[in-house]
């Protein structure tokens, strides 16, 4: 499951993306959601981009989302504390 709440907050699996044309959520990457980045993966500027990009989805500061594995990796797990807003390719994940 790439999408999942635990108590108020959103973990979610990723499959990072970097230096794509765009930020965007691309969709389902087995058992990940893959997230396209415009960032290289060059001194954790990609893990900062990405944190920006989820603080303006999600509606949170950039300090309520911690990278909780995979710092240095592709695949991550990122946990968002107490959402306000959830971006429609997310909530239908949750259902």
């Amino acid at each position: 499951m790439p999408v999942k709440y635990d108590k108020d907050d959103l973990i979610l699996r990723l499959y990072l993306q970097p230096k794509a044309s765009r930020d965007q959520i691309v969709g389902i990457h087995g058992e990940e959601l893959k997230i396209a980045i415009t960032a290289p993966p060059v001194d954790g500027k990609a893990n900062a981009h990405l944190i920006k990009y989820f603080s303006k989805l999600f509606k949170v500061a950039k300090g309520k989302i911690t990278v909780e594995k995979g710092e240095l990796n592709r695949h991550k797990q990122v946990r968002i504390h107490s959402p306000e807003l959830i971006p429609n390719e997310i909530q239908q994940l949750l259902v």
